[in-house]
């Protein structure tokens, strides 16, 4: 089936709710049959998230409650942009900061991963971070939270036993272990290879 026969066609929306994080609109789309169809969609500007592994093979996580699920999680650093069209390279630097004071010599996109896209246009840009540094943490007001150091290796169990739930963690955790082994049963191998043509040009860097 051709991609034309499956596409959804926007038509109109109304505002349902103008919030701070989201926004909440009704559309009409039109089927691929010509019929309309409503559609409940959360609009968000999107994320990065950074797994931040260190010269020993260890990952720093944050360990924090989401009232939402009424659980408290382990997650990779993350955060929203801060404007529509940031650069999510450097949202993704920034929230590495806050959250843990690492600074990162090394970047590497891993993917932009599209979390619901059911009912929600999130796209969450995730870093692979290396030859880090410590510096200071300095947290928004509203965060409360702790870091975890672990090895990657077990952060990656976590997820396969299903210790882990969060989905941006999962995914991150998962394709740093993929890219850090190739990387390492071959020197030859260059972890460019796997950029997303899709991102940002000055998302797809390697540097400070």
């Amino acid at each position: 089936m051709q991609e034309q026969q499956l596409k959804e066609t926007y038509l109109s929306s109304e505002e349902i709710f103008d919030g701070k994080i989201i926004h909440v609109q009704r559309w009409q789309v039109m089927l691929p049959d010509g019929k309309t169809a409503p559609r409940e969609i959360v609009l968000h500007p999107g994320a990065a998230a950074v797994v931040p592994v260190d010269e020993d093979g260890n990952v720093t996580l944050v360990r924090q409650h989401r009232v939402a699920i009424d659980k408290t999680t382990y997650e990779i650093p993350a955060g929203k942009l801060d404007a529509k069209g940031e650069d999510p390279f450097l949202c993704a630097k920034r929230e590495l900061e806050e959250e843990t004071g690492l600074h990162a010599e090394n970047w590497q996109l891993l993917t932009t991963l599209a979390t619901t896209p059911g009912f929600c246009n999130e796209r969450i840009a995730i870093y692979l971070a290396t030859s880090l540094s410590q510096h200071e943490q300095h947290t928004d007001e509203d965060e409360f939270l702790n870091l975890v150091k672990m090895p990657l290796q077990e952060a990656v169990a976590h997820c396969m036993n299903g210790d882990f739930t969060d989905g941006k963690t999962i995914v991150g955790l998962l394709m740093a272990e993929r890219v850090l082994n190739a990387h390492a049963a071959s020197p030859l191998f260059d972890p460019a290879n796997i950029q997303r043509a899709s991102a940002p040009a000055s998302s797809r860097c390697t540097g400070k």
